[in-house]
């Protein structure tokens, strides 16, 4: 035998199987960037909330706070009570690229207002 291979029924199956299953690769590798992309913002957001909530709490300016460390576009809410601050963050992350949906993701912290110094 010279271990040659006859042209037999399988020639053009590995072509086949990878038209088959390359855009279903690309479609997980993107939804796994998808996610990894909103676990990052939902990070930044809480971390944002976080430091919009303490600055409020010592009679800083949350917004301006929570807005350095909020990811681009998120929106900041801070709500001032008689004994908290609460601070939430929003930011839309896109679906599997840009023209497609967007889900939300949001922070929130609550922290107890300072007493005030005389």
């Amino acid at each position: 035998m010279t271990g040659r291979r006859w042209p037999g029924r399988d020639r053009g199956s590995f072509t086949a199987e990878l038209a088959a299953g390359l855009p279903a690769l690309i479609l997980l590798l993107l939804a796994g960037l998808t996610a990894v992309a909103a676990v990052t913002a939902k990070g930044q957001c809480v971390d944002a909330a976080r430091e919009g909530a303490l600055a409020g709490s010592r009679g800083e300016g949350a917004a301006a706070a929570a807005s350095r460390e909020a990811p681009a576009g998120a929106d900041v809410d801070i709500d001032v009570g008689a004994e908290t601050v609460t601070a939430v963050v929003r930011a839309r992350v896109s679906l599997l690229g840009a023209h497609l949906p967007v889900i939300t993701v949001t922070g929130r912290a609550v922290a107890a207002r300072e007493p005030e110094m005389p």
